[in-house]
């Protein structure tokens, strides 16, 4: 029997200028949302995920329409996810997409997703 790798896919988008505290709490938010789904819809991934060390990892995404279609691809793809938009409070409009939080979730699927991005 093979053992399943669970990871979290933190999608952050590059295009939009925001400092690097910004980028860090906008990957937070998506992080928490799209877990706590996981954690609802899911429990057992979730618990999994949670006891192996809460795998993540923070790609770049350099423009909405990419973010979009990754967005689309996962959804396909029945993957739990987490889109977020910014009240606009401090550096962007209320409303702009900023980040997309997936799973936690098997890391090979993940992989065949988001494989083709860099590292934040």
């Amino acid at each position: 029997m093979v053992s399943v790798e669970y990871k979290q896919n933190i999608l952050i988008r590059t295009d939009i200028g925001m400092k690097t505290g910004k980028k860090c709490v906008q990957g937070c938010h998506a992080s928490v949302s799209a877990a706590d789904i996981v954690r609802q819809k899911d429990k057992n991934v979730w618990k999994k995920w949670m006891n192996t060390g809460q795998k993540k990892i923070a790609l770049k995404v350099g423009s909405l329409e990419e973010l979009k279609q990754i967005h689309s691809k996962v959804l396909k793809k029945k993957i739990h996810c987490f889109l977020i938009q910014d009240a606009g409070l401090t550096q962007l409009e209320p409303g702009t997409i900023t980040a997309l939080g997936i799973g936690p979730a098997d890391s090979e699927i993940l992989d065949t997703l988001c494989g083709h991005l860099k590292l934040l």
